[in-house]
């Protein structure tokens, strides 16, 4: 509970002084920032081109289909409501905004990507000329 220490608040104070501490709680946390983009950028990107169909099965089956639900991947869906006339009403994540998050990432990830884009605008600006 203590960690092996009699006095871990002073150890803590000890131990937070040495650079050799701090550049591995650096790295740690780099790391886990790093994990939690990589989870941010594959959720944009399910969102941005994930399936809809267990949604739109949801839509024509209703009942049925909520009973044995289990395994459908409602991924994209934002919201689920049954407004009072009794029929389903599904909202979508925005799909144009998950992509723009991707294409930032990409910028901010690599900038190769960005020249890549570039090199691809410059290809059709450039046959726009030629015609």
């Amino acid at each position: 509970m203590n960690a092996g220490f009699d006095r871990p608040e002073k150890a803590g104070v000890s131990l937070l002084s040495r650079d050799e501490i701090n550049t591995e709680i650096r790295r740690l946390y780099e790391k886990r920032l790093k994990n939690a983009k990589q989870k941010a950028y594959a959720g944009y990107e399910r969102i941005a081109f994930g399936s809809v169909n267990d949604a739109v099965r949801l839509l024509f089956e209703g009942e049925s289909f909520i009973s044995g639900s289990e395994g459908y991947d409602l991924f994209n869906v934002a919201e689920i409501k049954r407004p009072k006339e009794g029929a389903l009403e599904i909202k979508f994540f925005d799909r144009l905004k998950a992509l723009e998050k991707l294409e930032q990432y990409g910028h901010e990830e690599n900038d190769s990507s960005s020249d890549f884009y570039k090199a691809v605008i410059s290809g059709i600006k450039d046959g726009d000329d030629e015609a």
